[in-house]
């Protein structure tokens, strides 16, 4: 598929074929493409959690779930992808990197960095993962873990205190899902967005 194509086809996905599983090879096609993000450094401060188990899938979601949410069209078709990613991002790697002799800072305050460039080099490589999810001809919806579900599911995998999971990826082959009503307000233009020489 066209690059061009892969974009202009991405969209998120909330329903799967829950009877097709996601190949092995695409799997590691998907996560060889993340790990292609760029990172501030070459930091590369981030870590993949990888559920294709039913088990572990279920564990997930009883995890992640807020306390009686009502069953929902929505929940029910994300319930349903063979395959969850969480992308998780490193603060540490960061400040250990850029306290390394060639970045000319001598310690690991936070401070210095003027947004958390471990999460956004994140966000990109579960971009990256989105958009081979389309040139595999696969659905995927990149979603937030509610924050007051983050410990519990940290409990339940076991996830190292120096990684913050900064959302999940479901992954699978489409269903006939509804569209979002969100997509009512239409995508703004690049003339509506764009700014040239000054913002005003």
């Amino acid at each position: 598929m066209e690059f061009g194509e892969v974009v202009r086809k991405r969209r998120m996905v909330r329903d799967y074929d829950p009877d097709r599983p996601v190949p092995a090879a695409v799997v590691d096609r998907l996560l060889g493409h993340a790990i292609h993000a760029p990172s501030a450094g070459f930091s590369q401060g981030w870590g993949f959690l990888v559920l294709d188990e039913p088990a572990d899938r279920d564990a997930f979601w009883a995890a992640t779930t807020p306390e009686g949410w009502a069953p929902s069209g929505w929940l029910d078709g994300m319930r349903r992808a063979p395959l969850l990613v969480v992308p998780h991002s490193n603060q540490s790697a960061y400040l250990d990197r850029y306290a390394e002799p060639d970045k000319g800072w001598t310690d690991r305050d936070p401070g210095r960095w003027p947004v958390p460039y471990w999460h956004i080099d994140t966000g990109m490589a579960a971009l990256l993962m989105l958009l081979t999810a389309v040139d595999e001809g696969l659905g995927a919806c990149f979603f937030g873990i509610p924050g007051e579900r983050v410990d519990g599911y940290r409990k339940a995998f076991g996830v190292p205190a120096e990684f913050t999971p900064i959302g999940a990826v479901t992954i699978g082959y489409r269903a006939p899902d509804r569209l979002s009503p969100s997509l009512k307000r239409g995508r703004r233009s690049v003339d509506q967005v764009v700014h040239r020489g000054r913002w005003s």
